[in-house]
């Protein structure tokens, strides 16, 4: 392939699509204003969790949700063993635990399984005594729990290096701490202009600029319903690991990494932009933590962290190619599931790139001009 592609936003989308262009032969160059990985993909707590995070029915996002977590193994194998030595990370599959607490829920937890399991998820159904079993640190008043015993999670800021170090040694050109870029041609191909004057310009754009996407529908002629969601997140040193899954109940989850924090989220609000940590935020997180781990009540965090979440009008994200300008291709909007849904988008926006079939996921649910009515 000799197509020159430009890929706009440095995150964990923007580098998954530029690995898996330049392993499938095309010359690309990713462009980030500031660093890669450095807003919501650095923040993220790495959940692999389509079932517990999916509750309602098999929608067109629960697939694609699902496609990417049977894409993970090979894909992060694939990068690690490309990034070489010095650029493990976690992936740990340690299942997940989706907490009750009135026996009411049950009926409704049922439901969830039967659909969940026709989906693959292996799911099921424990009493108190059952939870207590595998959490021995959990409530007493939890009821029981939804176990699936498939699931996963990554350690988030090690999968960024990890990508990014595979993207360079693939000869992914990456143009960091641009400070500010505009798109300035869309006709017969894609340019970009950086705040020096400097034009990059190639023959395909692919736009994964995240929460900044919606600032872009004046440039794209079309609106772009993408906006920040502020989540707060806070994290506690527990050396003895005293979770041993992923819980997640209707307020949030907790999941312990290999080092041996015990992560919590997440509380989310609209502030724009603004990525500081509030007071209130993390005190929403400690309300009913301490009532899920009864531990954790008293104890106060070490590091307490926010990222911005690009969420969408519908909640599906953005990804497909522009019907008006077919050199540019969407892959934006992943609200709170951009590392789990970063294997599944490259490979679409590959084989799109490529004009090849897109299996059983129902792309018309996630086509960027949906709301260009």
């Amino acid at each position: 392939m000799s197509s020159s592609i430009l890929v706009l936003g440095g995150g964990i989308i923007g580098l998954s699509c530029a690995f898996e262009l330049r392993r499938r032969g095309f010359r690309v160059t990713v462009l980030e204003i500031g660093k890669c990985g450095g807003q919501a993909s650095g923040a993220a707590a790495g959940m692999l969790a389509p079932f517990s995070e999916n509750t309602e029915e098999p929608d067109p996002f629960f697939r694609l949700c699902l496609e990417s977590l049977r894409l993970y193994p090979d894909w992060q194998r694939d990068i690690k063993e490309i990034a070489g030595p010095g650029f493990d990370f976690e992936y740990t599959n340690s299942g997940s635990l989706y907490v009750f607490y009135h026996e009411a829920d049950i009926l409704a937890m049922e439901t969830r399984m039967q659909w969940q399991n026709e989906y693959g998820a292996a799911a099921e159904l424990l009493d108190a005594n059952g939870l207590s079993k595998l959490e021995p640190k959990i409530s007493p008043k939890a009821a029981g729990a939804l176990y699936y015993p498939r699931e996963s999670h990554v350690y988030a800021p090690g999968y960024v290096k990890a990508l990014e170090q595979a993207c360079r040694l693939t000869g992914v050109v990456i143009r960091d701490g641009l400070e500010r870029v505009s798109v300035s041609a869309l006709e017969g191909g894609a340019a970009v202009t950086a705040a020096s004057g400097e034009r990059i310009a190639g023959d395909l754009l692919v736009v994964c600029s995240g929460a900044w996407t919606g600032l872009m529908e004046e440039t794209f002629g079309l609106p772009i319903p993408i906006y920040p969601i502020r989540g707060q997140i806070c994290a506690y040193e527990t050396p003895d690991m005293p979770v041993n899954h992923m819980v997640f109940c209707s307020q949030g989850y907790v999941v312990t990494k290999r080092n041996g924090t015990l992560v919590c989220g997440a509380s989310e609000d609209v502030a724009g932009f603004d990525t500081s940590v509030t007071r209130r935020g993390i005190a929403r997180l400690q309300s009913w933590n301490g009532k899920l781990f009864p531990f954790l009540a008293g104890m106060q965090p070490f590091h307490e962290w926010a990222g911005l979440r690009p969420a969408t009008n519908d909640g599906f994200p953005l990804i497909g190619a522009l019907k008006r300008s077919p050199s540019v291709i969407f892959a934006s909007g992943h609200y709170r599931n951009g590392i789990l849904l970063s294997p599944v988008t490259a490979q679409l926006v590959a084989n799109l790139i490529e004009q090849r079939g897109t299996g059983d996921i129902p792309m018309a649910a996630f086509d960027p001009e949906r709301f260009n009515v």
